[in-house]
């Protein structure tokens, strides 16, 4: 599972400035500049996607995959996209937006390779069908939290511990107690907790676009709210297909 420490901070520094909040809300379904921002997180977003898919066919079909797991090398690749997210996320206010699209096409390159051996765990069939349920799911999230006027900005909070819980007991449960039930559980949490940050996020982006629209941060939060969404999207397809995913 992708690590979602960033998360407290990428958050923090996001979040609308004071007093602006009930501004925004009047005009950001019609601002034409707010969905030429947002079309642009979604292509980001989405080519992301498409290159993790195809890193990670590739190296299945190639016998990168099976070489990789019994080197080494291993243990360093699937230690990398953490790496990529956490420096992306710190060093968000140092690198130029030309170097932050570089390193997000090479975290989701990375990443490709990290997931590619889902393919030595699950039949082909069961991952598309996952896939596609996932694509669904997110682009119905999406949507909400783009269109609706519920302000979903008190789940944060709650969310983020939610993922932190996660990671604890997904922890715990791979290392000291290894049952299947509980595996099970953590899985079906982890869907409604990534479905709640999908619809969470795209509303926080919209937010931001009114609140950086016009500056030096403008084309940085674009690459960065690619990345809030793509990570979304990776992990809810993990947990799901823990779900609709058959075994080989």
């Amino acid at each position: 599972m992708a690590d979602w420490n960033e998360r407290s901070q990428q958050r923090t520094g996001f979040n609308p400035m004071p007093g602006t909040r009930g501004d925004i809300a009047d005009g950001m379904v019609h601002d034409e500049g707010l969905r030429k921002h947002m079309l642009s997180i979604y292509n980001y977003m989405g080519l992301g996607v498409l290159l993790t898919g195809v890193v990670a066919l590739a190296s299945v079909a190639s016998g990168i995959t099976g070489a990789l797991v019994n080197s080494g090398i291993w243990f360093v690749i699937a230690l990398s996209p953490l790496a990529f997210v956490l420096l992306m996320s710190f060093g968000a206010r140092k690198f130029s937006a030309g170097a932050l699209q570089v390193m997000f096409w090479s975290y989701a390159a990375v990443m490709g390779l990290a997931l590619s051996t889902i393919f030595l765990i699950y039949a082909p069939g069961s991952i598309a069908v996952t896939f596609f349920a996932t694509a669904g799911a997110f682009a119905g999230l999406s949507l909400y939290g783009y269109t609706t006027k519920k302000d979903l900005s008190g789940m944060g909070s709650f969310l983020i511990m939610g993922v932190v819980g996660l990671i604890i007991a997904s922890l715990l449960n791979a290392f000291l107690i290894g049952s299947a039930g509980l595996e099970l559980a953590i899985a079906a949490l982890g869907v409604l907790i990534f479905a709640g940050l999908t619809a969470y996020d795209t509303q926080r982006l919209k937010r931001e676009y009114f609140v950086f629209r016009g500056t030096d941060w403008a084309q940085k939060s674009i690459i960065l709210g690619a990345l809030s969404l793509y990570l979304d999207f990776i992990n809810m397809f993990m947990f799901l297909l823990q779900f609709l995913g058959n075994r080989e």
